[in-house]
């Protein structure tokens, strides 16, 4: 029947949610609210029951347990009375035993003592332990012995020279407490603050639920309870409890059956068709899904179309790209010649100066240009990866293009480099270099026998900005220093530092120049 049915309304051109709908409502959905509420009523009703039979029995069980006790304090207090104003009769201590033996057939205790702690009449059992001679006087009715299973009832004289004093054991208790009609499956006790009397216990009593009512005897400090375990489960009862159950579970597994064939098989085989896409390609995802889901047949084609679109724009910008990077290696190369010609121009006027200064002059120029051809160099060779200009190989390269152009005094000057793998965009590698070419410079000037030290690490804590330093004994302070400073290097290194957005540091006893700046993550 639901085979058919959906069938029948897979025909039909309605969207999943609609079709899910109405499979539920029409098979289960009637069904299924009668059952929970005829269920959850019988249950409700079995309840109450229960426990107002169990309310009739401990009420019942503690009246008439109070309503024995306070019989026999009675006969307790008439029999003290006469034994302290007439002194120890047996008649009335035989009398006495025939009251309480009536009561009690396992054969009741009863004792009579003085305040000396004597004994002037009782049963010939031994008196149960628990009971001290001033405990004997106590004011209270009723007590439940810690040490003994047994409930004791007292009753002192009016002068209270002689307590009477009855023992019940827990057969009596049992027999007292044991409502009419009750069901033989239940559990009595008594209760008296912390202390506690079993009295009756079924064998099979442990485990399963059960139900606990209470009820006051008199003296009101003991209380009576009563636990009735619930009855055995049986078919009927199982019916009427997990029927809801069954038919939530037929309507989960009928739900899950539409849900997984009209949609998520369909959407799974998407997913994955979608997932395995790569771009240029054409999905075809509704090749392979067979669903009447008309949602998810209009979502297939949807991606299917914008696999097209995306695959046509795909190729108009790989071929623009490519384009592109023609145009770039075209400009790359006409940028290097025109750095080359001009190096060799400058190269060539060197050659044909006679002056010393003009020769120091053109090779000043020469020193500048090739920096910048080393930055231009190092950038594009980092541009098909998009990573920046490799400070480490921008500054070893650098510091051979200065050594080979260095003056002839200045040939062996060493320039040691400690660089962290870091890379930086153009408009930070071109102040760099003339930074790095302009202190060098003026180190060699200023005593072309020692060495320098640069290094470049990144800040504690930051992966976007890292410090160079350039160290050297010729960047110490002193008079030709300053006069260099303030004729010409001072104003370049000053505008240096604020293309690069950030102060120039010098230390003249150490001869370190420092500065921050930034890096590409």
């Amino acid at each position: 029947m639901t085979a058919s049915l959906l069938r029948k309304l897979n025909a039909v051109s309605h969207s999943t949610g609609v079709k899910m709908f109405l499979i539920l409502t029409l098979a289960l959905l009637p069904l299924g609210l009668i059952a929970l509420a005829a269920s959850l009523q019988a249950i409700r009703t079995t309840d109450l029951e229960k426990e107002a039979l169990l309310r009739v029995a401990v009420t019942q069980s503690a009246r008439k347990l109070s309503a024995d006790l306070a019989s026999d304090r009675t006969a307790l207090m008439l029999t003290a009375n006469a034994f302290a104003t007439s002194g120890a009769d047996p008649a009335m201590c035989a009398r006495l035993s025939v009251f309480l033996a009536s009561h009690d057939r396992g054969g009741g205790r009863y004792y009579i003592h003085d305040r000396s702690g004597r004994r002037l009449c009782g049963s010939p059992l031994p008196e149960p332990a628990g009971l001290s001679l001033s405990d004997r006087f106590d004011d209270a009715a009723a007590q439940l012995l810690p040490d003994s299973p047994y409930l004791v009832s007292r009753a002192r004289s009016a002068n209270g020279a002689v307590v009477a004093i009855a023992y019940y054991s827990r057969g009596y208790l049992e027999a007292m407490t044991n409502p009419a009609g009750s069901s033989q499956n239940r559990q009595i006790s008594l209760h008296q603050g912390r202390r506690s009397l079993l009295i009756t216990r079924p064998a099979s009593f442990a485990g399963g639920h059960s139900t606990t009512l209470s009820a006051r005897l008199d003296p009101p400090d003991i209380v009576l309870t009563m636990t009735v375990r619930d009855p055995p489960v049986t078919i009927a009862r199982m019916l009427s409890l997990f029927l809801p159950l069954v038919m939530w579970f037929a309507a989960a597994a009928i739900g899950w059956f539409v849900v997984n064939r009209l949609l998520i098989r369909p959407l799974v085989l998407l997913r994955r068709t979608v997932a395995a896409y790569q771009p240029g390609e054409v999905l075809e995802p509704m090749r392979r899904i067979r669903t009447p889901a008309q949602e998810i047949v209009a979502l297939g084609n949807t991606f299917r179309e914008i696999s097209e679109d995306v695959a046509t724009h795909e190729a108009e910008m790989a071929e623009s790209l490519e384009t592109q990077r023609k145009l770039t290696r075209e400009v790359h190369h006409r940028v290097k010649n025109n750095l080359q010609i001009i190096a060799s121009l400058i190269n060539l006027h060197a050659r044909s100066a006679h002056d010393a200064e003009a020769v120091e002059a053109y090779a000043t120029i020469q020193r500048r240009v090739d920096a910048l051809s080393v930055v231009h160099r190092n950038h594009y060779a980092e541009l098909e990866e998009h990573r920046g200009v490799g400070v480490r190989s921008l500054i070893s390269e650098l510091s051979a293009s200065l050594r080979g152009t260095a003056p002839a005094e200045a040939r062996r000057f060493g320039i040691q480099i400690d660089s962290d793998n870091l890379h930086i965009s153009q408009d930070v590698a071109v102040p760099v270099a003339f930074l790095l070419t302009e202190l060098v410079e003026l180190a060699m000037l200023s005593n072309p026998r020692t060495a320098m030290r640069i290094s470049v690490q990144l800040e504690p804590g930051r992966t976007d900005r890292a410090v160079l330093h350039i160290l050297s004994p010729a960047l110490r302070g002193s008079p030709d220093m300053t006069a260099r400073l303030e004729e010409r290097y001072g104003r370049v290194l000053t505008g240096l530092s604020r293309q690069l957005r950030a102060p120039l540091d010098h230390d003249p006893e150490t001869g370190d120049y420092a500065i921050v700046i930034t890096v590409l993550e």
